[in-house]
């Protein structure tokens, strides 16, 4: 089934449509053997690194690993390499491989994100104001995309109630709106017309205030690579993965339900809420397994999905008597 749309002409893209995880592979070895051979030019010394997976080569801003504090997990970590090459950034392009190709674009410093809407003290940081504002933790989250493929992956950041709390929630904000940034002159994908640009996304306040929830500047032990979201996004690990906004530019407190982009765009395929469940199938395939990138490709046994993505303990008060079924 294909659902079009709003702009007409545009399809909305099948995830056969998307490179599969087999022909990425393909390509990357192939561009890493012409990049290492002097064949392929790219734009700059960041496209060089680009090319050959050193995305800490490529980082400016002032980033110390030494505040980094957290528990290590026991779960084996998904190679750098996969997590940094093997995204969904449509404002890059549609292919798993587009974001790394031509994220490189993307300038990131300076940066500001502007805080707004229903609170007593609207404001606008900088990265390096949200770098001073808490001490960052390490945070090794799984990472569950709806097309039913799986990281785990060591965040750095702390948790978004800690920005929140600076400019103080009023008490008629029910919801927090995420808006990211929207740059044709740097982001190719946006011609395609897939999605009502910019891509919004957005919590109830109580999802937004949980914990886990994480406003994310890093990952790896350094900066955000680009291709991940530079230089600061959500990330929400009880959620799919296209709930965890990237290149946030607002954050807006409102009292009703925000509109999202995936939700506007295919309304029966994405809900407001997308927790991860299993037992909710997408209309176009299972969501009861899953791959795990980095353990043998296509070929890797699959594992059982999670409810909530393995958070229930944490997170299941927040839907007690809720239709997890009918609000997906």
């Amino acid at each position: 089934m294909l659902v079009r749309t709003r702009r007409s002409g545009f399809v909305h893209p099948h995830s056969s449509d998307i490179t599969s995880e087999t022909h990425y592979r393909q390509r990357r070895e192939i561009l890493k053997w012409a990049a290492a051979s002097g064949l392929v030019s790219l734009a700059g010394p960041f496209g060089a690194a680009m090319a050959l997976g050193d995305t800490k080569a490529a980082t400016g801003l002032a980033f110390s690993p030494s505040k980094v504090s957290g528990a290590r997990s026991s779960e084996a970590l998904t190679p750098e390499e996969d997590a940094t090459h093997y995204n969904n950034f449509y404002e890059f392009g549609l292919d798993k491989a587009d974001p790394a190709r031509h994220a490189h674009s993307l300038p990131t410093h300076p940066w500001t994100i502007r805080v707004e809407g229903l609170v007593n003290k609207p404001a606008t940081f900088d990265i390096e104001q949200l770098l001073k504002l808490s001490p960052l933790e390490e945070r090794i989250y799984r990472l569950r995309c709806v097309e039913g493929w799986s990281m785990v992956i060591p965040w750095l950041g702390y948790s978004l109630s800690k920005l929140l709390a600076q400019v103080e929630p009023l008490g008629s904000a029910k919801y927090v709106e995420f808006v990211t940034l929207a740059d044709a002159k740097v982001m190719p994908g946006l011609r395609s017309g897939v999605l009502d640009w910019p891509y919004t996304e957005g919590l109830r306040l109580d999802e937004a205030m949980h914990p886990l929830t994480l406003l994310t500047l890093g990952m790896y032990g350094h900066e955000l690579p680009k291709q991940n979201g530079a230089p600061v996004r959500i990330v929400v690990p009880w959620k799919y993965g296209f709930k965890s906004a990237k290149s946030l530019v607002t954050i807006r407190l409102v009292e009703n339900m925000p509109g999202t982009a995936w939700n506007k765009a295919a309304r029966n395929e994405y809900g407001f809420y997308s927790n991860v469940n299993p037992d909710v199938p997408h209309p176009r395939w299972s969501q009861a397994t899953e791959r795990r990138i980095g353990e043998g490709g296509l070929f890797a046994k699959r594992r059982k999905t999670l409810l909530f993505n393995g958070y229930e303990e944490q997170v299941g008060q927040l839907y007690a008597g809720m239709d997890l079924r009918k609000d997906y």
